[in-house]
């Protein structure tokens, strides 16, 4: 008997009986039914969960945890501005290696975790970052209600997803993304 790790291959015998009968979806349409079938939203969340469960069992012991992007910024000020009192994250750590040297800190929010670097090395101006949450509604609800005078970004709906896109006085784009 099959179950939810078998998911790809009854998408394919899915496609494949409705093809003989002369009807046809794609193949992330069937992804799609046969995550429901299983009492997922969509595939992502059933793939996700395919994924841990994979990962929890894999002989070496590897797992993986959140990844943090870093960010390039130029302006402690301005970096405050919109991370802090845009965004709403708090200052979790800061280092320097002397009074004069660049910033290097950790932001976060609701789970996320980011590093901003002045350091030249670290990461390229002008980067892009899919950021998956819950609850968009309300983060976009907050930012308009901030009247942030350099933006007031929309609630897009890409068709599988809501999205909301920010781009920060670095020219550095975050797209907060929640699956439908």
């Amino acid at each position: 008997m099959r179950d939810h790790r078998d998911a790809k291959a009854m998408a394919r015998a899915m496609r494949e009986a409705l093809a003989e009968r002369g009807l046809t979806i794609t193949h992330s349409e069937a992804l799609e039914i046969v995550a429901r079938q299983f009492g997922a939203d969509n595939w992502n969340i059933l793939s996700a969960q395919i994924g841990r469960e994979e990962a929890a069992a894999d002989p070496g012991g590897i797992a993986f945890e959140q990844a943090v992007p870093i960010v390039r910024i130029f302006d402690v000020a301005k970096a405050h501005e919109f991370y802090l009192g845009f965004l709403g994250f708090a200052v979790d750590w800061e280092h320097r290696y002397g009074d004069s040297f660049p910033l290097y800190t950790q932001v976060s929010r609701a789970g996320l975790r980011l590093h901003l670097s002045e350091h030249a090395g670290d990461a390229t101006p002008g980067g892009n970052m899919c950021v998956y949450m819950k609850g968009i509604r309300a983060f976009q609800a907050e930012l308009i209600a901030k009247n942030y005078r350099y933006m007031r970004p929309g609630l897009e709906d890409e068709g599988t997803r809501l999205e909301v896109t920010v781009i920060d006085p670095f020219n550095n784009r975050i797209r907060f993304m929640e699956l439908k």
